[in-house]
């Protein structure tokens, strides 16, 4: 009797398996049991995903750098040092770096968002009553909360497409906001070396 069942069973499965196609014959372990479900493949890059990828990377460094300075180095420039041969008259504070960063963001991706743009930008200068760190590095993660969605926008059909109210196209914009970023925290940079605090990027990893 127990030999008959499992003749039935045996029939059973060859019968599902012929049913169901060749593919499902490897899907059958030997022992008549289906295999756990594959893990799914991570999705194909798309235009979008690479841009916010990019767009992520210099958000975390430059908010890293921006919560590194101590709060009353905000109002740091070289020019305080009076390096010998230097010139840094006029050049911008720390937190003017990250207001500048900010303020220019907006300029750069609400042509491709299509959202209105921000009217306390000051030509690039951010809020002039804006002192406060927190307040700066809130202003600083709306920024790059823009680009996120700037990208998110992007697609292989409208990449090359002008943007609103620009004669950029939407890629150019939407990179040209990293690249812009990455230039002034390189400055960002410096300015943490010269009060003597080690950049974060650059301390040692943790185990």
């Amino acid at each position: 009797m127990k030999q008959l069942r499992l003749l039935w069973t045996a029939a059973a499965l060859i019968l599902a398996v012929t049913a169901l196609g060749p593919d499902a014959k490897s899907a059958i372990r030997a022992d008549g049991s289906a295999p756990q479900a594959q893990q799914s493949q991570p999705a194909p890059p798309t235009v979008a995903s690479v841009v916010d990828r990019e767009i992520t990377t210099i958000e975390k460094m430059i908010v890293e750098v921006a919560e590194a300075m101590p709060e009353e180095k905000f109002n740091f420039s070289p020019d305080s040092l009076n390096i010998s041969g230097g010139d840094y008259k006029g050049v911008r504070t720390f937190a003017e770096q990250l207001k500048h960063v900010a303020a220019s963001s907006y300029y750069i991706w609400t042509p491709v968002t299509g959202d209105k743009l921000r009217d306390d930008l000051n030509d690039g200068k951010g809020p002039d009553n804006m002192k406060a760190k927190a307040d700066i590095i809130k202003f600083l993660k709306e920024s790059f909360a823009l680009g996120h969605k700037a990208a998110a926008t992007l697609t292989a059909e409208n990449m090359l497409q002008t943007a609103q109210n620009s004669k950029s196209t939407r890629l150019r914009l939407a990179t040209f906001g990293v690249s812009h970023a990455y230039d002034h925290y390189g400055q960002m940079i410096e300015y943490l070396r010269m009060n003597g605090i080690v950049p974060p990027a650059s301390r040692p990893k943790s185990n």
